[in-house]
């Protein structure tokens, strides 16, 4: 249940006040993990890759607590479970649209759903689904993803406030036994660190091996 957090008493207040005297308090890490045991399971049950990785990213980032907060105005709020926001190329256009949808039930269900709906989409972005519990999901399937940079709109009072994880991959990269794929995520300082994202890696990683 969505909750506001009580600054005063927050063991995290003394970072957090620190970060919000930047200017960009926004940054990225890439790391490289093996994804051989996902691509080996989509290929089996006939599931798309992207959309399954969509589905145990955004699992992966709600078990770890640092990611469900969200800043508005003055006010620091846990949110119910974030749900992914993601890119989806139109059938044979180059041009792509978002879709925004909860990660329903299992993999499978999920990649049925999402199919279906970036399939019946005819409109770029449903900006009544767009709040601040949303994931930023990209992929560049042509290129072996070593960093990215992503958009702000620093002319805003609160674009200091943007707390919506963004995270891109390229293509995955045969690398011995192992089949490679370089992840960005880019956070806010103000409510997560290093740390946090190493869990999420961490997490991710113990979710593709248990396939």
């Amino acid at each position: 249940m969505e909750k506001q957090i009580d600054l005063s008493s927050w063991k995290r207040k003394e970072i957090f006040d620190f970060f919000s005297h930047a200017s960009n308090p926004y940054y990225m890490v890439t790391f490289r993990i093996d994804v051989a045991p996902l691509y080996a399971y989509v290929k089996e049950h006939h599931l798309s890759f992207y959309y399954s990785l969509v589905y145990l990213c955004t699992q992966a980032i709600n078990e770890v607590d640092a990611f469900r907060y969200t800043i508005r105005g003055t006010q620091v709020f846990y949110l119910d479970p974030r749900i992914p926001s993601f890119t989806d190329l139109k059938k044979d256009s180059e041009y792509f649209h978002i879709v925004t949808m909860p990660t329903i039930n299992s993999l499978a269900e999920f990649n049925a759903e999402a199919r279906k709906r970036s399939a019946a989409q005819q409109f770029f972005l449903d900006t009544t689904q767009e709040t601040d519990r949303v994931i930023y999901f990209s992929c560049l399937p042509w290129v072996d993803l070593t960093a990215l940079t992503n958009e702000h709109d620093f002319s805003s009072p609160d674009s200091k406030n943007d707390s919506i994880p963004r995270i891109a991959w390229g293509k995955y990269v045969p690398n011995g036994d192992r089949l490679e794929l370089g992840i960005s995520i880019e956070v806010n300082h103000r409510l997560i660190d290093g740390l946090h994202i190493g869990q999420f890696a961490q997490r991710l990683e113990k979710l593709i091996r248990e396939l």
